[in-house]
Formats: C-alpha cells, sequence, structure tokens
C-alpha cells in the first residue's frame, strides 16, 4: 500500500509504467452519499493487465475455507488484458486498489469521477421496498411465479434443478443438505458473474446470451408445465422468499449499511403494525359512529297521513287519561267536586267515546262539506276582492291623471321659453 499511489475524486492521472493505485475510503458518514459511487475509468490505445490487489484476493490471507475456495476459483475469472475497464467502489464500502501493467510503452489514463446518484443502487433499493410490501400478492399471482422461476433458473441453476428432481430424493435430511450445498455454490457464481460481467459480456457475449436464452426458456417450460402454486404453506414459503430477497436488495441498494438496517427494522415493524393499527381504525369507526350526533330528518306528512296519525295519537292520548284517572293516585273526589256532568266523566272513564253523538253532529253541521262556516269564509273573500278591484282601479286611475297633469305643461313651457 505505501508504493501505491492514492487516488481522490476528480483525478486525471497519465502514466506509461507500471504503476498501483489506491482509493482509501472516508470514514465520516453523510445522508447525502446514500446512493453515490466512485467511477474509476482506465483506458489506453494499447492493451494492458488490470489487476485488483487488495487483501481479499491474496488467498495466502484467507481466513476460512470458503474464502480460500472463493479466491482459488475466482482466480481464472480475472480478465486478463484489456484496453479499456471500469470499476465502480462503493461509498463506506472496502478500500480498494489495483495495478496496471502495460504491454507497450503507451501512455494510460486513470479518471476518478463520483457519481452522486447511481441509478442500479437507487433502483435495487426501490425494487426491494416494493417487493417486500407486495410479496403476499406478487406470491399469488401466475405471471410473477413463471418470472420468478425464470430468474432463478438463470441465476441459481443447480437450485432449480434440485426444485425440480426433489420428488425423486426420499428423504428430506439428504434434500435440505444438497439444497444447502447448492445455494452456495450459486450465491458464488451469483459474485462472480457480477463481478466480471463487463468482462464477460465483451469476450464472450454469444456464450452468455446462448446462456441465458437456453435456461431461460427451459426454466419456463418446467415451471409452465408444473402450473402455479396452489396450496397455501408453498404460497407462504414464496412470500418469506421474496421477503428476504427484498432484504438483501435494500442492504445492497444503500451505501451505508446502518441506513439498510434502519430501512429493515422499519419495514418489519410497518409489517407488524398492520394488524394492531386496523383493528385500531375500526374501533375508532365505531367510537365516532358512535358517539356522532344525529341529524335530524324531517318527513313531511301526506293529508291522509296526518288524519291517521291524528286519530291514533288522539286514541292513545285518551287510553292513557283514562288509565290515569283508574289510578290510585288520582285524586277522584277533588275532580268530581269541579266537574259540571260528573255522570258522564264516570262513563268516559269506564270507556265511553270523548264526544256525544249530537256533539259530533253539531261540529260536522258547521265545520263540515257544505257548512255555514265554509259559506260565510267563501262570500267574505269572494267580496273583499270585489271590494279591492274598484279601489285598485280608481287608484290607477287618479295616478293616470296626475301623470298627464305632471306632462302636459311642460311642452308649453318650453315655448314659452
Amino acid at each position: 500500500g505505501k508504493n501505491c499511489s492514492l487516488l481522490q475524486e476528480m483525478d486525471d492521472i497519465q502514466k506509461q509504467d507500471e504503476n498501483c493505485y489506491c482509493y482509501v475510503q472516508n470514514r465520516t458518514m453523510h445522508l447525502q452519499y446514500l446512493w453515490s459511487t466512485l467511477q474509476i475509468k482506465v483506458s489506453s490505445r494499447e492493451k494492458f493487465r488490470f489487476e485488483p490487489i487488495s487483501e481479499k484476493n491474496n488467498c495466502q490471507n484467507s481466513e476460512t475455507v470458503f474464502e480460500f475456495a472463493a479466491c482459488a476459483v475466482q482466480i481464472p475469472w480475472k480478465p486478463e488484458t484489456c484496453k479499456e475497464t471500469f470499476l465502480s467502489i462503493k461509498q463506506y464500502g472496502e478500500d480498494a486498489c489495483f495495478k496496471i501493467q502495460p504491454f507497450k510503452i503507451e501512455p494510460y489514463t486513470v479518471r476518478v469521477k463520483r457519481e452522486m446518484l447511481d441509478g442500479k443502487l437507487l433502483f435495487l433499493f426501490v425494487a426491494g421496498i416494493f417487493l417486500f410490501h407486495f410479496a403476499n400478492s406478487l406470491s399469488r399471482s401466475a405471471k410473477f411465479f413463471y418470472l420468478s422461476g425464470i430468474i432463478l433458473g438463470v441465476l441459481a441453476l443447480l437450485v432449480f434443478v434440485l426444485l425440480t428432481l426433489k420428488r425423486f430424493i426420499p428423504r428430506h435430511s439428504t434434500f435440505w443438505i444438497l439444497m444447502s450445498g447448492s445455494w452456495m455454490i450459486s450465491l458464488y457464481f451469483i459474485y462472480c458473474l457480477k463481478e466480471n460481467m463487463q468482462w464477460l459480456w465483451s469476450e464472450h457475449r454469444n456464450y452468455l446470451l446462448g446462456y441465458f436464452l437456453a435456461v431461460g426458456i427451459t426454466s419456463f417450460a418446467i415451471c409452465y408445465q408444473h402450473g402455479p402454486l396452489t396450496t397455501e404453506l408453498s404460497i407462504t414459503l414464496f412470500t418469506w422468499t421474496l421477503q428476504l430477497t427484498a432484504f438483501v436488495l435494500i442492504y445492497c441498494g444503500v451505501t451505508i449499511p446502518q441506513v439498510a438496517y434502519a430501512v429493515i427494522a422499519v419495514s418489519l415493524c410497518s409489517k407488524g403494525l398492520c394488524y394492531p393499527l386496523g383493528a385500531a381504525c375500526h374501533i375508532a369507526r365505531k367510537m365516532k359512529h358512535h358517539f356522532k350526533s344525529k341529524k335530524l330528518v324531517f318527513k313531511y306528512l301526506t293529508e291522509e297521513e296526518y288524519r291517521e296519525q291524528g286519530e291514533s295519537e288522539t286514541i292513545r292520548a285518551l287510553e292513557e287519561l283514562r288509565s290515569f284517572c283508574r289510578s290510585p293516585d288520582f285524586p277522584s273526589w277533588i275532580a268530581v267536586s269541579k266537574l259540571q256532568a260528573p255522570h258522564r266523566f264516570a262513563a268516559f272513564v269506564l270507556g265511553s267515546p270523548h264526544v256525544s253523538p249530537a256533539e259530533t253532529k253539531a261540529h260536522d253541521e258547521k265545520y263540515g262539506i257544505g257548512s255555514s262556516f265554509l259559506e260565510e269564509q267563501l262570500f267574505e273573500t269572494r267580496a273583499q276582492s270585489e271590494q279591492d278591484e274598484p279601489a285598485n282601479s280608481i287608484h290607477e286611475e287618479e295616478e293616470n291623471e296626475n301623470e298627464m297633469d305632471t306632462q302636459i305643461p311642460f311642452p308649453y313651457a318650453t315655448e314659452l321659453l
């Protein structure tokens, strides 16, 4: 590390001899660099050798067997020679060092540029949030099931083959041992593919496209033959797998691990609090409906309804009066002493009508149809209208005469003037 040149932002270095370069990360964290990456571009007119020399790539310093195996398998995947290469360094990640060895005496350029908003990181983060919150509905979609099968077949071929041949494996313990090994190999394959995608695309594009096309079509055919998931257990397992994948995408989509942990914790809490929040909202709606003041609704009665309601209410009130008069608390002797017809009151209390037939007949003759009261009312309104019409006509004539008197002198006045 002491013999390497330190790179900084906006550097533009031109050299022609062999040299190594290092970029040391800034340990002070800022949220503005949440989706920021550092892009290093090395270009030349002649081919050169690009070799990462970080401690991670030194197989002698491997602490575990898995790290040693990963380092040993990674060596053949390294690009040997190229004229142009790119290196993307994640902010707040590990320090990056590499060595440039030109084959000819030809200058090469090392440019360092910061990209404040990396589209790949932002896409991974948004995809993780979306996948976590919609995992339940996506796991029940047939189209997403086929798409997931194609992606799993391309990126984790061993896992896909093992799931296809699960029925032929008699013991579950054997299946889970093979599944664990297949997942480890598949994850390492994904890591190597991510690290060397640029070299593979530039040098072996046809083979890469052929692999994607062949494995994708085969995976779709197998998924279509088995059909989408139907049992609740398989749908639940698929949902959990999607949510775990969403956490991985969220972690890979930000440069600050602490922010990724916070987003994952908030997502879990929001998913777990959906049921208590739903119950609280339901109780709040019930309480609001219970304490809400009811608005008065006015209903207009027809003439027939008004008459029926009047009769029913009158009958009910008379029955209440009879029951009250029969009660022991009613002062009967005081009431009898003040009545003019005690016998009639006693008959009413025992159930007789409160109006006699003679009174009903007299009321109909006075206020019924064809009665003298209605005739007097009609004659009075007609006479009043007839008296109002001449008065109005006389008043109008007087107003017209006054208007003529006021209008005639004006022409003569103008002639005299």
